[in-house]
């Protein structure tokens, strides 16, 4: 239970809930507890009177104790009718307050884990698969919600009636309660014993079924790669093989709780021959009547469902405990990026990177090192170099993904760790190398850099980004749907909507990386002749493997294996014969060649 612990802040959120389910289910099983009294009361009435209604045989009188008789039956059934009413009554109060009360405590659950997956840093989504993060969320969050729910309630039932009952049997004969008791003792030593099993199968299921969310969004996420491989029966056979461990893991929980069920039925059925034997011969004796036999084998089967759900409760808290030590294991995760700032205030734009260097904490690889340049706002500055030279990680540095491993990112002369980073984000305009769009309308896609967006401002942006006339030669225009991490777009048009919702911000700073490597070269003339005008007053860095003649660059780095190797301007560049003059000698072959 110590996995569970920290659910008791949603039972103090919902006390009135908690609380009023407790009055209800105390209510109901009080009437119910009635019923059987009622059924004795009318039995020994019987009984009773049997001797009585033989000794008038042939007399008129007969008839009218046969009729009064009747009637007090029929009383006695109207009672427990009644009775049997408010219990129903009270039964569907307690589902709308503890039932309700789960779904409540689910809803927040998600909603808390959430926002958490959100703040959570990249180095966290390296570390762990989308199927995994989608179990927690959705699987694990119901196992929890059964125990919140149905767990919470069959447990306060079975309190509440095993604490009326056995008061009620004990007022009645302490030896005939202790016989219909015995055999529980077994039972509770039973549920010891099976429910560490239970639990300890449960968390394997439940890592197993992570697993095969994570092989499911990644087939479907690169379908594309699996048809053009023909690699569709390799990965059938493989997931069927995952598949079999999972149903291999679940039978075996399964088979536990197919022996436990029937062992506790076996243990109630045993109370009630003790009770029908030992009160047979109270009745003998005359210390009970035949009516209390009838009520204590209606008490005994009364407790038969609440102790046979002991295995189901206690298989329901393992499952849920281990689910909840999974979610918790998130939950426990800090964010690498914090922020202690809030702030809502444009930025100049001013750049000063002084002997950046940075570690990627989860493989170790030294992307930058000792990285120093400064821009001043408005000026712009293209980055240069090879895969893997440390480009994308300068911009993401920039943005906060993460943090620097020493030296100093300085914007507008203030420490980026001293900017609220909501605010720092909010006024950089970044298009990243590898594009998503949601699965939802291009229009929405677009306005997701700025939720306010006009639809006006939507199709100029379009326009800037040179996507406009490819969307309206689209169906639904900007109404059209966007495939999943926009697979029904072409990799020139997802990089342009891309930049559309980047511009759309109208940011501070704009980080530009690699986003025109999928576009021919008269769209690119077009978007950069807008960006020419357009970022004339703004700080922009263009990470690139090409030269853009196009654009007038302040400086220009070139990277290598994380150092800058040459700085400059283009002239400055050429006239030093290294990396970027081989770059821009073979670019212009390459131009040349096409042009004729």
């Amino acid at each position: 239970m110590k996995e569970l612990w920290v659910l008791n802040k949603f039972f103090l959120k919902y006390r009135w809930h908690f609380l009023l389910g407790i009055v209800f289910v105390s209510a109901s099983n009080y009437f119910r507890v009635l019923q059987p009294q009622m059924i004795r009361e009318a039995l020994d009435l019987v009984i009773e009177n049997i001797g009585l209604y033989r000794n008038f045989d042939g007399f008129e009188l007969q008839a009218d104790l046969f009729a009064l008789l009747g009637k007090s039956l029929l009383v006695f059934g109207a009672l427990v009718l009644v009775l049997a009413l408010l219990m129903g009554l009270f039964m569907y109060f307690m589902r709308q307050t503890i039932i309700v009360m789960s779904r409540l405590i689910e809803y927040d659950m998600r909603k808390e884990l959430f926002n958490h997956y959100e703040e959570l840093s990249l180095a966290f989504y390296k570390r762990n698969n989308t199927g995994d993060l989608m179990s927690r969320i959705t699987e694990d969050v119901n196992k929890v919600r059964m125990y919140l729910g149905p767990a919470v309630l069959y447990g306060i039932n079975l309190i509440s009636l095993f604490v009326l009952v056995i008061s009620s049997m004990l007022r009645v004969s302490v030896e005939l309660t202790l016989y219909a008791l015995a055999p529980l003792p077994l039972l509770s030593i039973s549920i010891y014993y099976v429910s560490n099993l239970i639990n300890k199968k449960s968390e394997k299921i439940q890592r197993q079924l992570a697993h095969l969310n994570s092989v499911s969004q990644e087939v479907y996420s690169g379908i594309r790669v699996v048809k053009s491989y023909v690699q569709e029966a390799p990965m059938i056979k493989y997931f069927r093989k995952e598949s079999e461990t999972y149903k291999d893991k679940s039978l075996e929980l399964a088979k536990v709780n197919a022996a436990f069920f029937p062992l506790m039925l076996l243990l109630i059925g045993a109370s009630t021959v003790l009770t029908v034997y030992i009160g047979g011969l109270g009745v003998v004796k005359g210390t009970i009547t035949a009516g209390n036999i009838a009520e204590f084998v209606i008490y005994v089967n009364m407790l038969t469902w609440p102790v046979t759900a002991l295995g189901w409760i206690s298989s329901i808290i393992q499952q849920a405990a281990a689910s909840q030590k999974r979610i918790n294991e998130f939950l426990d995760t800090k964010p690498d990026i914090v922020s202690t700032v809030t702030e809502d205030s444009p930025i100049k734009g001013d750049i000063a990177f002084e002997k950046v260097s940075f570690t990627y904490p989860d493989t170790g690889i030294e992307a930058l090192k000792d990285v120093t340049f400064e821009l001043k706002a408005g000026q712009k500055m293209a980055i240069i170099g090879k895969t893997g030279s440390g480009k994308t990680t300068l911009a993401d540095l920039l943005v906060r993904m993460y943090d620097i491993t020493s030296g100093s990112i300085k914007i507008d002369q203030k420490d980026v760790r001293e900017h609220g980073l909501a605010n720092l984000r909010k006024r950089i305009g970044y298009v990243p190398q590898d594009v998503f769009l949601f699965s939802d309308s291009i229009a929405n896609n677009i306005a997701f850099g700025r939720r306010d967006a006009t639809e006006e401002e939507i199709h100029e942006f379009a326009k800037h980004a040179s996507v406009y006339e490819d969307i309206m030669d689209l169906s639904d225009q900007f109404q059209t749907m966007v495939g999943e991490r926009g697979v029904t777009l072409s990799g020139g048009q997802k990089q342009r909507v891309s930049i559309a919702r980047a511009l759309i911000k109208k940011p501070d700073i704009v980080i530009l990386d690699d986003c025109l490597s999928a576009v021919d070269t008269k769209t690119e003339k077009q978007i950069l002749g807008y960006f020419q005008n357009a970022l004339s007053d703004k700080t922009a860095i263009i990470i690139t493997h090409r030269i853009y003649s196009l654009l007038q660059f302040d400086k220009i780095i070139v990277l290598d294996e994380g150092r800058i190797v040459e700085q400059g301007t283009h002239e400055e560049l050429l006239q030093q014969n290294g990396y970027y003059t081989d770059l821009y000698e073979k670019q212009t072959i390459e131009e040349t060649s096409q042009s004729e």
